[in-house]
């Protein structure tokens, strides 16, 4: 499965997306031209968007506001990436040099807040303050997320937990609120909005978990940087922390020594080995595939519309993808 047939039925509605991606970054500054549509010309699967047009649907749809939404939550997504190949120092993302590896750290954190600061401008033309709270409380646990994942670089001790926790405000929240938002602004029953809400949650959740699988058993020129990049940036995912708690005691002290060191002793390509030939993997894919289940319960009882089985085909899509 993949999302080319959704893609094509939303086909004129992402066009015009796109189309106010590009405008809404537009400056008369070269520079800061330059670095903030860097990032925006090298694509992206636009789930966020995605969500937030098929969730319009469950109300009186409104593709204006709709629009304006899927905008802005893209914008905010880009400008998160934007600051954590900063944080990261990540030299590749989405198969190009990150704003900061082309430029510098600095030109890097100014593009971000420039992305953010437009995602805001186009989000403040719809005028419905339940919309600015949600995403404005979102935002903040965003933040709270990323500060979490600082905490924990090269911990040794992580739990699942905190890794949930992590990948909560980092990733399923701004897919959550896509979901919600478009049914928000197109006035579908609070119900409805709940059920949305959950939906998108549950699949952010298993999208993060299959990600951080990805990031051992992908190859580079399809995840387009390269394998273990989060575990060379310190980011102890869920296969790493499985392994820690539950691995034989030489591949515990192997892990931990990589991370002791900050990445400086000990062999990164033998941890990689060692964590794609784990039973962390197949213990991370079943936790991902029971909350994509919760996702399918959750709009289970929506009205029975084209959208809804879109909806569906995402989440084989998020289970089944290698990018």
């Amino acid at each position: 499965m993949n999302l080319q047939r959704i893609y094509q039925e939303l086909k004129s509605d992402l066009q015009e997306v796109e189309q106010g991606l590009s405008q809404s970054i537009q400056t008369d500054h070269p520079d800061l031209h330059k670095t903030s549509s860097h990032l925006l010309l090298a694509g992206g699967k636009r789930i966020r968007p995605i969500f937030v047009l098929l969730s319009g649907h469950f109300g009186i749809f409104d593709l204006e506001k709709l629009k304006r939404v899927a905008i802005t939550l893209e914008l905010i997504h880009m400008a998160t990436l934007v600051h954590d190949d900063v944080i990261d120092d990540a030299k590749t993302r989405r198969g190009r040099l990150t704003v900061k590896e082309k430029w510098d750290n600095q030109v890097a954190m100014v593009t971000g807040d420039y992305i953010l600061a437009s995602a805001l401008n186009e989000m403040s033309k719809i005028e419905i303050p339940e919309v600015h709270q949600i995403l404005s409380s979102t935002m903040i646990e965003v933040c709270r997320g990323e500060i979490e994942q600082i905490r924990d670089l090269f911990q040794m001790n992580p739990s699942i937990k905190r890794y949930f926790h992590r990948i909560k405000r980092k990733t399923a929240l701004l897919m959550a609120i896509s979901c919600k938002l478009g049914a928000v602004v197109c006035q579908a029953s609070p119900d409805i909005v709940n059920k949305l809400y959950s939906y998108g949650y549950y699949v952010g959740m298993a999208f993060q978990m299959i990600d951080d699988v990805l990031d051992f058993t992908g190859d580079e020129k399809t995840l387009g940087k390269p394998a273990g990049s989060d575990l060379r940036q310190g980011n102890v995912t869920l296969p790493v922390v499985y392994l820690l708690v539950h691995g034989q005691k030489e591949e515990k002290e192997i892990i931990i020594n990589y991370l002791k060191s900050r990445g400086t002793s000990g062999s990164l390509q033998q941890v990689i080995s060692m964590v794609k030939n784990s039973s962390g993997i197949p213990f991370t894919m079943n936790l991902a595939k029971r909350y994509l289940q919760k996702a399918l319960q959750a709009i289970e009882p929506l009205p029975a519309i084209r959208q809804k089985q879109s909806m569906y085909e995402i989440t084989e899509f998020v289970l089944q993808r290698s990018y």
